[in-house]
């Protein structure tokens, strides 16, 4: 049996799914970073491979994310791309029209523009908290609404009320100031889904061309309050694909298994044994120029493996 292996490195969480060989999600997991990407993708690794058949042979990896060069070395990827190309890439394998990728994470939002399965424009926002799962999480936290009830509660709301949704300070007081109007929760939080898209759709989406099929994916796109909002906004529907909250990692996977069978070459996977090995990163700014580059340097046992961040070649190793 054969395998590829996706791994999406990002700030706040770390997604890693295993493909078969038509691309569809064998196996999948979503953890928290906790700021240790390094042990995170090795403990995921070792539970991953603890539940997979026995034959089942890894022949492509790749990584994407914030953390993908750093973890691209630790596990021998065959590619290593950003974000937006791993999305557009596992966005077009399940709606192959897509012309619109929203995306929601927990710390950031972006939006994709493909034309014929290409990336024609994107635009990300990773400034404003408003537009991002984690305010949603506080909201949720604050109200004392587990968040996967938050959703639900949205569609039942009858009459919405207006959220100042432009600033995550504007919006929590506006919520503090209905609560004590009287407005029921539902109507307030519907009201809050609203604002998020209404902010999304004004900072993120301004100016691109929405063009359906959407798909909308990341972690909060399992918020249906969310969803529906959406497809107000927009009149036209929205897709939230079932593998909705690890789509950087299909995507990295895919484009593993694609250059993998476009060149012929055997992966660079190091193998599951990766788990157990002592990697320690470090930094240093360079002042050789003006450019003052922070090379990042990679150890596995004591012994210098890689070198990434520099403009020359003044650190390649040799």
């Amino acid at each position: 049996m054969k395998g590829y292996l996706g791994i999406d490195v990002g700030s706040v969480s770390i997604n890693i799914v295993i493909l078969d060989t038509d691309g569809e999600v064998m196996k999948k997991l979503y953890l928290r970073t906790k700021g240790q990407p390094i042990k995170i993708v090795q403990q995921g690794l070792k539970d991953l491979s603890q539940d997979l058949p026995e034959n089942l042979e890894i022949k492509g990896v790749g990584t994407t994310g914030s953390g993908r060069n750093l973890i691209g070395v630790i596990v021998g990827a065959d590619t290593i791309k950003n974000e937006i190309t791993a999305h557009a890439v596992a966005a077009s394998h399940i709606v192959p029209k897509v012309q619109t990728v929203l995306e929601i994470g927990g710390q950031d939002s972006k939006i994709t523009i493909l034309r014929n399965g290409i990336v024609v424009d994107f635009a990300m926002n990773t400034v404003c908290a408003a537009g991002t799962g984690s305010f949603l999480d506080q909201q949720a936290s604050r109200l004392g609404i587990p968040i996967e009830n938050f959703g639900k509660l949205a569609l039942k709301s009858e009459n919405k009320v207006r959220i100042a949704g432009r600033c995550s300070v504007f919006a929590e007081s506006d919520m503090i100031h209905k609560q004590q109007m009287g407005h029921n929760i539902e109507d307030i939080i519907a009201g809050l889904c609203e604002a998020l898209v209404r902010n999304y759709l004004n900072n993120v989406g301004q100016g691109k061309d929405i063009l359906d099929p959407i798909v909308f994916q990341g972690g909060v796109a399992a918020n249906k309050g969310i969803k529906k909002a959406f497809e107000d906004a927009l009149e036209t529907e929205v897709t939230v694909p079932e593998h909705h909250d690890v789509m950087g990692a299909i995507g990295a996977g895919l484009l593993a298994k694609e250059k993998i069978e476009q060149s012929g070459e055997e992966t660079s996977f190091k193998g599951w044994e990766i788990t157990d090995v002592d990697y320690t990163p470090s930094s240093f700014e360079c002042d050789g120029c003006s450019n003052l580059c922070e090379v990042i340097e990679i150890r596995m046992e004591g012994e210098l493996i890689a070198r990434w961040g520099y403009r020359c070649n003044k650190w390649d190793l040799t």
